[in-house]
């Protein structure tokens, strides 16, 4: 610290330390009464790629066909058959209390749903709308329990296809407020991006975040609210069946409380820890209470500027409060050893003088540890994931609100306390890293070897890094998010929702391209032309033939005309809501083409339930026998809103001339690789079926979280290099040598590399938590080579001998070392005990990373100095 620096340091903080304590408690009292507000996001969106678009299309698609968000329960008899009396009329008393929650719109069940095959029903019973439920009196239950494990519709949709389990989708209330609030930020977000916007309307774009932000709030509580009291009801039934709760907002909300959980508990755990730590350590109250008051005055200020800030909280950063824990705590430690360390060495400087030398001699290299934690966090704000981006700006002020407040706390208290004896000399109580130096000394050519081992193996562990995972091994096998999804997943079609959206026109089969023959699945052959199609017609059973003329001009006079404009106009006259205009999809050569994707998609082995017009095609089948276009177009017609809302407007968009195939992918297979999975997809939709590129398009969740996934290689991995770039020219700055910057990176590139070698030989996938562990190893365990580096800078002039000055920094930069890394080890292992995986991983990831850091700072950096010998030659012993 240059001496006009320290001059007004010691006026500012040292000569004023009673009132600078109070104005900064002050502060850090006001910005701790916003605690309590402070908010969590386990949202959807938080899960996607930043600008991603195909969060765009995402959007648009959900609003063309007016997909909601839902709930799930699935209801397994514990005794007694699924359709029997008693549980029929459990689940009408389960569906009508799940149906007063508030924002439900409506609850699908097995027992409100039309049955077209119990007994096969005719296509005029359709037309009037006498088509039979589970509650018609008098229904063949055989015949019903048929057609639910056999339909196209409901198999493994409604119930599993062995009859035991059934599912209630209870349906929530379109937020139409939440998507006006979204598409004005959105479009006020692009002409930010596209540098376009206004001084008005970056403005207007502040106001729309902060709105959409607490509305945002409100409806994580109104959902908190929804789950809570649909368990409740849940309960009164777990004696008769069992019951699991599943859905996209259900497991928003149990994550939220995962984090809060461990936020508290293992908070607590390791600030409990740290305290136990520093009983053993320093077995002194002073050098307990000082540090843990360092720390916590650290952790409420940023808690509170969170919140203050009105900056959530994601499952990436809630980990950020235990970090700052350590990472203000290693200042400290630094700091409090450095001290006892000059008052032992000169027990007759004053209080003052003490205080002062310390603060100098850390000041620079706990600014450069500070600045290179930056560099290691900030590497993760180009992520382009949201949390994770999150995460790298709280962490990068969090580093320097840290190094703040415990250059102004502790020096501050200290100068309120009388001096006193310390212990803590290089020769005081150097025994505990003494070990390391002995080691280092007798064992180096070994030390070489063994790193040179772990760097081929890091490299290899490296290569075998995968993005890919399985949402659902986030949880312990005991949550209801696992069994539930694993329930889903088995018995009811899969959790994450993948469509695949075709645009028209409809291109003819490329040439040479083979064309399936029909599966008999329906009795006409759909190449056949009009007249054939026309002779079919005269097959319809009679009530058809009553009800609709085979005869084309009857048919045009009773439509009036209207055929020729509109091919088909379901629910004239009868209340639906899907219209269609003249496309080519909606005829028997559009559907076919439906048909041949739905089936290739439903063959393959990661995806469960698919539904699409192919379906309302495989339908017209059963009821009608042969289908031609025009008869088509008079079951079209034919259709009431209730079979039109479940089998058309889902799947098709006359508007937009395109349509939808909704299909659901098993989250819990082991062979799922979502990457391969699209492409696959695609490859065989343009190259083996013919449609073109610019035709096809694959959107839902999997699209969205997949696109996350993959990014993490080039964001993050491909970052980390730039990162240890720009430290490497930190090191030559502060060190004044090339060699010696090379050196110091050594064991931290080891240690990046060792954990990320571990993730890919353990088959741990890298995901939006792992991502950041390499980021925290660099952060963290870059500080102990400046320290050791800088330590050792300063010791060597003393006698210009390496292996002396070497057990000296180990005797006193290095028991500050040993004492942080102790605590990082033991604290984040705690996360062990947590119940979301991925902050076990972040545990134990984080803790072996730290004791790789340790090790190759306090003996490979050493050997690699005793090898090179970059301060010069040593002088001649006597």
């Amino acid at each position: 610290m240059s001496t006009a620096l320290a001059s007004l340091y010691q006026q500012l903080v040292l000569r004023k330390a009673l009132w600078v304590l109070i104005v900064l408690l002050a502060l850090v009292g006001f910005l701790g009464s916003y605690i309590p507000s402070l908010k969590m996001d386990a949202s959807a969106d938080a899960l996607v790629l930043e600008g991603d678009k195909s969060l765009e299309y995402y959007r648009e698609i959900s609003k063309r066909y007016g997909t909601e968000d839902f709930l799930i329960v699935t209801y397994q008899p514990n005794e007694g058959g699924l359709l029997s009396d008693k549980h029929l009329a459990l689940l009408d008393e389960l569906r009508g209390r799940l149906a007063q929650l508030p924002n439900v719109s409506g609850v699908t069940s097995i027992l409100d749903v039309p049955l077209l095959e119990s007994p096969p029903v005719t296509l005029g019973q359709v037309a009037a709308g006498e088509i039979p439920t589970l509650r018609t009196p008098g229904i063949d239950k055989s015949l019903v329990a048929k057609e639910l494990a056999t339909s196209p519709i409901y198999k493994s949709l409604l119930t599993s296809t062995d009859g035991s389990t059934t599912a209630l989708q209870v349906n929530l209330e379109r937020d139409a407020r939440y998507h006006e609030l979204l598409n004005r930020r959105e479009a006020l977000r692009d002409k930010d991006n596209a540098g376009i916007i206004s001084a008005a309307e970056a403005q207007k774009l502040e106001g729309v975040e902060q709105e959409f932000s607490e509305y945002l709030s409100q409806i994580q509580n109104r959902q908190a609210d929804l789950v809570s009291k649909a368990r409740t009801i849940l309960d009164d039934y777990r004696g008769d069946a069992q019951l699991f709760l599943g859905g996209v907002p259900m497991i928003a909300v149990d994550m939220i409380d995962f984090v809060k959980s461990d936020l508290k508990v293992f908070g607590s755990g390791i600030l409990l820890f740290i305290v136990a730590l520093l009983v053993v350590i320093f077995r002194s109250l002073r050098w307990v209470l000082i540090p843990l008051s360092t720390c916590v005055i650290t952790v409420v200020f940023m808690m509170g500027l969170l919140s203050f800030l009105d900056w959530k909280l994601t499952v990436i950063s809630a980990n950020f409060v235990a970090l700052l824990l350590i990472i203000t705590l290693a200042i400290t430690i630094h700091l409090v050893v450095r001290y006892r360390e000059i008052s032992a060495n000169s027990p007759g400087l004053g209080q003052f003088e003490r205080v002062s030398e310390t603060v100098s001699m850390m000041a620079r290299p706990c600014i450069y540890t500070a600045l290179t934690t930056l560099v290691a966090f900030g590497s993760l704000v180009i992520s382009g994931i949201r949390p994770v981006i999150d995460f790298g700006w709280m962490m990068t002020i969090g580093v320097v609100v840290a190094m703040v407040v415990s250059f102004v706390v502790l020096p501050a208290i200290l100068m309120l306390l009388p001096a006193k004896e310390e212990k803590g000399g290089a020769e005081g109580e150097g025994s505990l890293t003494r070990y390391f130096a002995m080691i280092t000394q007798r064992f180096g050519g070994g030390i070489l070897l063994v790193a040179l081992a772990l760097l081929a193996l890091s490299v290899w562990g490296v290569t075998q890094l995968k993005v890919e995972n399985r949402f659902i091994d986030y949880f312990n096998e005991d949550t209801e998010i696992y069994q539930g999804m694993e329930t889903i997943d088995a018995e009811l079609g899969g959790t994450i929702a993948l469509d695949i959206v075709i645009d028209g026109p409809v291109y003819a089969e490329p040439a040479g391209a083979v064309v399936p023959e029909d599966d008999g699945e329906f009795s006409g052959d759909f190449s056949e032309g009009p007249a054939n199609n026309s002779a079919a017609a005269n097959d319809f059973d009679d009530e058809f033939a009553d009800d609709f003329s085979d005869d084309a001009a009857d048919f045009s006079a009773d439509f009036n005309d209207d055929f020729g404009d509109d091919v088909a106009d379901f629910g004239s006259g009868s209340g639906a809501k899907a219209k269609t205009a003249k496309s080519d999809w909606f005829s028997v050569a559009g559907l076919r083409r439906v048909k041949e994707v739905h089936d290739y998609v439903d063959g393959l082995d990661e995806t469960g339930k698919v539904l699409s017009l192919a379906t309302f095609y495989d339908l017209m089948g059963m009821v009608m026998g042969n289908v031609d276009d025009l008869q088509l177009a008079l079951a079209s017609r034919a259709l009431p809103a209730s079979i039109s809302d479940i089998l058309i407007d889902p799947y098709f968009s006359a508007e937009a001339d395109q349509v939808r195939i909704s299909l659901r992918v098993k989250e819990t297979s082991r062979s799922l690789r979502r990457d391969e999975l699209l492409k696959q997809v695609r490859h065989h939709l343009v190259d083996e079926l013919g449609f073109s590129d610019e035709q096809v398009h694959l959107t839902g969740m999997l699209v969205l979280y997949n696109n996350m996934l993959q990014s993490l290689f080039s964001s993050q991995i491909l970052t980390l290099s730039a990162v240890f770039v720009a430290i490497l020219v930190m090191f030559m700055v502060l060190f004044r040598s090339v060699t010696l910057a090379l050196i110091a990176l050594a064991p931290n590139l080891l240690a990046a590399g060792m954990v990320l070698g571990s993730m890919g030989l353990a088959g741990i996938p890298l995901d939006m938590m792992t991502i950041t562990i390499a980021a925290i190893t660099v952060g963290i365990g870059v500080d102990h080579a400046i320290h050791y580096v800088h330590r050792f800078m300063a010791e060597f002039p003393v006698d210009r001998n390496y292996i002396d000055t070497m057990y000296r920094c180990h005797a006193s930069i290095g028991r500050a070392m040993y004492y942080t890394s102790v605590i990082i080890i033991f604290g984040f292992s705690i996360l062990a005990l947590s119940n979301f995986t991925p902050s076990i991983y972040f545990g134990l990831l984080t803790a072996g990373a730290m004791l790789a850091a340790l090790l190759g700072s306090m003996m490979l950096l050493p050997k690699l100095i005793l090898l090179i010998k970059p301060m010069g030659p040593e002088s001649e012993r006597d």
